[in-house]
């Protein structure tokens, strides 16, 4: 193939890309429009657009500025966030399967949340502000866990003992979150309930400004780093004869990675299936390579938590659908579709 043919099909690729990106960031905003029309108090496109415009009522600023937005805005960052981690753990690991739920890190994560809220219940800004850091915690102490399990000096780490491992410690952390309720008062019991449920519980903007920090530095670096998740993907030993510092890169994702699920959780509650689907689709949209693939994903990953936020909202009025389950119902059926595809 000559040398211009490859660059017409890069060329392509490139544009596509680019298109899919643009098509995803309308869908977004298209979302974001009717998400803050949604809602027990019904807001219509023109009390939106005339409240931005700071000529609304005192009830209309204060559903949209106070209650909606925040929601809104965090859904999409935690979107973002999950669905990058789980692109970056899916490479590094070469597994499809691998996503922060999957792996535990996102139990580890929530299992340091439901302690503190519980002993400390977040009522001033300060807890608030702390709640991703005892996430991130949560999150490394359990992926140093899973990683040093998994991890064999003969043969590296090998992506199904990875992934076996994870469910396993997922499962063990889940019991723990279980006996750990029933010891909790109603009130406490009944956080814990909607939170292992996936509910978006963080919904001001103090909760926005404790992740915003997280996303803004992490999702950059990321995409930094899509080169690098190039090489990794094409095997240690190729990787090494390319010039990487295959551990060293590895650890750094991986820290990436873990760095995003924890922060996410602490805002989100446990909700799964984001950082597995969103890469998925973001991969049969755009391919394979990282410079397209990781923006993708976190547009995906902010449309589909949006979306099933909104129709968590939407569904039940007065009363809410967990948006983690939301999520699962949106989520599965396509994945069940991926696997029956690959098996054909």
């Amino acid at each position: 193939m000559s040398n211009s043919t490859l660059s017409l099909d890069e060329r392509r690729r490139r544009t596509r890309g680019i298109t899919v990106i643009l098509l995803l960031a309308a869908l977004i905003v298209m979302v974001f429009v009717i998400s803050m029309n949604t809602g027990f108090i019904r807001l219509s496109p023109q009390d939106v657009i005339r409240t931005l415009l700071g000529d609304g009522t005192q009830q209309q600023k204060l559903i949209l500025f106070d209650f909606r937005l925040p929601r809104i805005v965090i859904s999409i960052l935690v979107g973002a966030g999950f669905a990058v981690s789980g692109c970056i753990l899916q490479s590094v690991a070469r597994n499809p399967l691998a996503e922060p739920a999957t792996l535990g890190i996102s139990a580890g994560a929530g299992f340091a949340v439901i302690l503190f809220i519980s002993f400390f219940p977040a009522t001033t800004s300060a807890p608030i502000l702390v709640l991703p850091v005892l996430a991130l915690a949560g999150a490394a102490l359990t992926a140093a866990l899973i990683y040093f399990l998994a991890y064999r000096r003969a043969d590296g780490l090998s992506p199904t003992r990875l992934i076996l491992i994870g469910i396993a410690v997922a499962a063990g952390i889940n019991a723990c979150q279980i006996v750990f309720a029933l010891r909790l008062n109603p009130q406490n019991y009944q956080f814990v309930a909607t939170w292992i449920a996936g509910k978006i519980w963080g919904g001001d903007w103090r909760f926005v400004l404790a992740l915003l920090p997280w996303i803004v530095i992490l999702l950059p670096f990321a995409f930094f780093k899509a080169r690098v998740l190039n090489v990794l993907n094409l095997g240690d030993q190729t990787s090494t004869g390319l010039g990487a510092a295959v551990n060293k890169e590895r650890m750094l994702l991986l820290a990436t990675a873990v760095a995003l699920a924890g922060s996410c959780v602490a805002v989100s509650g446990g909700i799964g299936f984001v950082g597995l689907i969103a890469p998925h689709l973001a991969r049969r949209l755009v391919g394979p390579r990282h410079q397209i693939l990781l923006p993708a994903s976190a547009l995906t990953g902010g449309l589909l938590l949006l979306t099933a936020d909104t129709i968590g909202r939407w569904v039940l009025q007065p009363a809410e659908i967990p948006t983690g389950v939301v999520v699962a119902i949106i989520g599965a059926p396509y994945f069940l579709y991926l696997l029956a595809k690959s098996k054909a």
